[in-house]
């Protein structure tokens, strides 16, 4: 608990400071703002939210518009200057109230007599976490969550056309898509996943209150049969390992040491072809050393492997471009950048987004055009072998296959 008036002296070093919060606080919004507001005075019955009785109070919902401070609000309801300066200095580690955002619900509990008096501010950060400001009594400002709980499901499809529309037709949020295109990442090219194709998962989703549905949490186990050939991953964590990690049946790691592309959901335009001939230009041998994936302006590109970055800039043909090396035998080049988010000397991690998708160079159409070298010769990746991460260590083995008995069990009987 702490005293309302045990406000610390303002010395001149800090003015600046606490004039601009003065500013924040107590600027009064736009009447045009006042306007458009959807505050409501309620009468709730009967419901507990966010630690309160919901109906000992009137209740009004409101959103943070567009010039609205946290002062201008509180003082349209009868909080006096000082309780709001209080609140915006003395407690901003609990409650930053610079950092209200637009759109964002709020709740004023007033009480339920002639007075109407304004007892409780609750500010919805997110779905989970909130921020209560109770001027009651002895002023209290903190952040709560509310309880969260995880239950377990499970889902199936067999693609007619692409995950999407398969998650869609099945009713499973996208979200599903991307995390199922994560973990396969290596093995994959969700592009170019067939008809027939098909997929089980076993995953939580997250619920606020027990009945407010929170997405996706995570995916314990999932199998993708892909082109006929079938792909087990299971989720595995232990303290003694940096993070959560996904393995197959037999505690392969499922990641490699490159993605399978460097844009996701993207397809290829153009193979690496050193016989080549081109009508433009006269059918007279041009190779393309490089293989074009198609994407929308804009689009991510990501680093298909750790390395540290040896170029990023604007040459030629080339456009704007990126060039990795990963180690002593391989390199990676990334053509035709809308922008690069990199530097020369940057390390970057497998994954990690080094540019945008754009036109620049000789391009006759939005795409990437990666290419990879290996012992300073440009090579197909596609024809490469090449190498994985190190599988689960040996240490763990009893630990996990004791883990994923039952989840492969049960993930086998899931039918489609």
């Amino acid at each position: 608990m702490f005293n309302i008036h045990n406000v610390k002296t303002v010395s001149l070093k800090t003015a600046p400071y606490y004039l601009a919060l003065l500013l924040i606080c107590f600027a009064c919004a736009d009447q045009d703002n006042k306007q458009g507001s959807n505050q409501q005075t309620e009468i709730v019955k009967d419901t507990i939210a966010y630690g309160y009785n919901l109906n000992q109070f009137n209740v009004l919902r409101d959103t943070i518009k567009n010039g609205d401070t946290f002062g201008a609000i509180l003082n349209d309801h009868g909080i006096t200057n000082k309780k709001i300066f209080t609140v915006a200095t003395k407690f901003r580690d609990s409650f930053d109230v610079r950092r209200m955002v637009v759109g964002k619900p709020y709740l004023l509990l007033k009480s339920r007599d002639t007075l109407n008096t304004t007892q409780v501010f609750i500010y919805q950060k997110n779905k989970i976490d909130y921020a209560v400001v109770d001027f009651r009594d002895t002023l209290t400002v903190f952040t709560k969550s509310k309880p969260v709980t995880y239950l377990e499901k499970q889902a199936s499809g067999i693609i007619q056309s692409s995950l999407y529309l398969t998650m869609e037709e099945n009713n499973l949020s996208p979200v599903m898509t991307d995390k199922l295109a994560n973990i396969y990442a290596w093995t994959v090219n969700f592009f170019k996943i067939q008809k027939g194709d098909r997929f089980k998962v076993i995953y939580t989703e997250k619920f606020i209150d027990d009945t407010i549905s929170a997405g996706i949490h995570r995916i314990k186990a999932s199998f993708f049969e892909h082109k006929g050939v079938p792909l087990y991953a299971f989720g595995y964590e232990n303290e003694k390992l940096p993070a959560l990690d996904f393995y197959d049946e037999k505690a392969q790691n499922l990641r490699r040491a490159f993605l399978k592309a460097p844009v996701k959901f993207s397809r290829i335009s153009s193979k690496y072809n050193l016989k080549r001939r081109i009508k433009y230009y006269g059918y007279k041998l041009r190779p393309h050393k490089g293989t074009d994936f198609s994407a929308n302006i804009g689009a991510p590109i990501l680093a298909t492997a750790d390395g540290t970055v040896t170029k990023a800039e604007r040459k030629g043909g080339n456009g704007i471009y990126v060039k990795i090396r990963h180690n002593s035998t391989y390199e990676t080049q990334y053509l035709h950048m809308k922008k690069y988010n990199v530097r020369v000397g940057d390390f970057v991690r497998q994954g990690d987004v080094i540019g945008w998708v754009g036109m620049t160079g000789n391009s006759g159409g939005p795409h990437v055009c990666y290419r990879f070298w290996k012992n300073g010769t440009q090579v197909d990746p596609f024809k490469q072998d090449l190498p994985a991460s190190k599988p689960l260590s040996s240490a763990f083995h009893e630990d996990y296959f004791s883990q994923i008995k039952s989840i492969k069990a049960q993930i086998d009987r899931i039918e489609y």
